[in-house]
């Protein structure tokens, strides 16, 4: 929970990104200040905290970045727009009775079900091509 605003905007952030935090222990008394974030947590190893540098009150963080040697052919896609059925986008996102699907439920409940909808119509009616 936060209560600031601008925090509360980073983890809707981190969120809408699929991103996650790697650190989970204070870095400073009970206080969590180091940020280790990353999309794919498989590819962060052996995460430690503890310890100080000099007279520094605050612990140190060490980590290791995981990776495969070989190539790898990348599988980027991106949206291709200019072959997207934005017809059938509306009827998918129009089509959903919002106000049944999201009665008796909060604004973070609301949005995720919001969100994967809009995804689930994203997916059907706009191709994606090779980066």
């Amino acid at each position: 929970m936060v209560s600031c605003r601008q925090s509360r905007r980073l983890l809707e952030c981190i969120e809408d990104n699929f991103l996650s935090q790697v650190i989970d222990s204070p870095s400073r008394g009970e206080a969590l200040l180091d940020l280790l974030i990353t999309n794919s947590s498989e590819l962060i190893g052996d995460v430690k905290t503890g310890g100080s540098l000099g007279c520094s009150d605050h612990t140190l963080a060490e980590f290791g970045v995981l990776r495969d040697m070989g190539q790898v052919k990348s599988k980027v896609r991106t949206l291709n727009c200019r072959k997207a059925n934005f017809q059938l986008f509306k009827q998918l996102v129009n089509g959903t009775p919002w106000e049944t699907a999201l009665r008796d439920k909060g604004p973070e409940q609301s949005w995720r079900i919001f969100k994967d909808a809009f995804y689930r119509a994203q997916e059907l009616s706009i191709p994606r091509c090779k980066k």
